[in-house]
């Protein structure tokens, strides 16, 4: 794409201003027994990326199924922009929809498979031909677009999956796993891609996805759900550092389970010897468990230590070291790399956490 090609596009489409807004309301849907939406109540702004983000079968694809009209609810209703969609073929929903698996039509080339749905809609060889062309510069396949399908790379397919669906210039974008059958480097070459077209266009996108990593790094926010229902939907950073469930704080990212005691003088719990403040409710009843990230843990060499260094994994910076505690409890501490050393295998060791608020839950076993 040329320079006055984009910003051209980035001026039309200019982040927040010409995505539609997308609202569910109460949708249950049910598959004989199963229950794959339970009430759920989701919306998304205008020019945002909302990522969908969960275990299998709790109920992310059945919902943006719904947005796209390929399923109905049992009870609940989608509108776009205020407008009641719930009852509207999917044909006429202006939604652009992407697969996990591509979807391309094998016997179309590239430029064929972009342009499917003008032609489909009654547009001419030429404006099939011209938009085509634009939405592969677009995505960086230009020079691809007499390839069929099986002469292209997966990460290539994909892209023009995506510019396939950008062609009928979509309301909303809806991404279903779009990148979990692609390898490690492409994948990540390809969600900042999508990122970077996605606000460029300004489009309300709403991308699926059960990898937490995926949607911290793309989304503006993130609902977590659990069983057909929403547990939480936050900012990433937010998400991270104040998960308003156990089920959201083991699921993004790593947690540590600590056996924690009730201590009087408030919401308050001790851990590790230290008193500290309870973010969110505390159990009623029940043992409980503090829940810590692995960055909020300080691990020291101590002779007279009572925890002992069991595992340690290089990441770079940092080394994440585990170390168990005399109960038997392991937690993990992330040291940087090159304090690491002091803390070999067998070692003793002391820990201790920071006095901030820690979420807690009861204990599961």
């Amino acid at each position: 794409m040329t320079a006055t090609t984009a910003a051209a596009q980035a001026a039309a489409h200019a982040p927040g201003t010409g995505g539609a807004t997308v609202e569910l309301r109460g949708l249950r849907r049910t598959f004989g027994s199963t229950v794959a939406l339970d009430g759920l109540d989701l919306s998304a702004g205008p020019g945002e990326l909302l990522a969908l983000l969960g275990p299998s079968g709790c109920g992310k694809t059945t919902a943006l199924r719904m947005v796209a009209g390929f399923e109905h609810p049992d009870a609940g209703d989608v509108l776009v922009d205020g407008e009641d969609i719930t009852g509207v073929p999917a044909h006429r929903r202006g939604a652009g929809m992407v697969f996990q698996s591509y979807s391309l039509f094998p016997h179309l080339t590239a430029a064929g498979n972009v342009a499917f749905g003008l032609r489909m809609r009654g547009a001419g060889k030429a404006e099939q031909r011209g938009r085509a062309g634009e939405l592969l510069d677009l995505v960086g396949l230009a020079d691809l677009a007499g390839r069929y399908p099986h002469q292209l790379s997966g990460g290539q397919q994909q892209r023009v999956a995506l510019a396939r669906a950008l062609a009928l210039e979509p309301r909303v974008l809806l991404l279903d796993e779009p990148l979990s059958a692609l390898d490690a480097k492409v994948r990540l070459a390809l969600r900042e891609e999508i990122r970077r077209l996605q606000l460029d266009l300004g489009i309300t996108t709403l991308f699926v996805t059960h990898d937490q990593e995926e949607a911290l790094s793309m989304a503006d926010r993130v609902a977590v759900l659990r069983a057909g229902r929403l547990e939480q939907v936050a900012s990433p950073a937010e998400l991270y550092a104040r998960p308003a469930t156990a089920f959201v704080a083991e699921f993004v990212g790593t947690m540590s389970r600590i056996p924690a005691a009730r201590a009087g003088g408030g919401p308050q719990v001790e851990v590790l010897g230290a008193r500290l403040p309870v973010q969110g409710e505390l159990p009623s009843d029940g043992e409980l468990d503090a829940l810590v990230r692995p960055e909020a843990v300080r691990v020291t060499a101590d002779p007279r230590g009572a925890a002992l260094v069991v595992a340690a994994s290089f990441l770079g910076a940092v080394t994440r070291v585990t170390v168990r505690l005399p109960d038997g409890t392991e937690v993990k501490a992330d040291v940087p790399t090159e304090r690491a050393a002091a803390l070999p295998l067998g070692s003793p060791a002391a820990l201790t956490l920071p006095e901030r608020p820690v979420l807690v839950d009861r204990r599961t076993a």
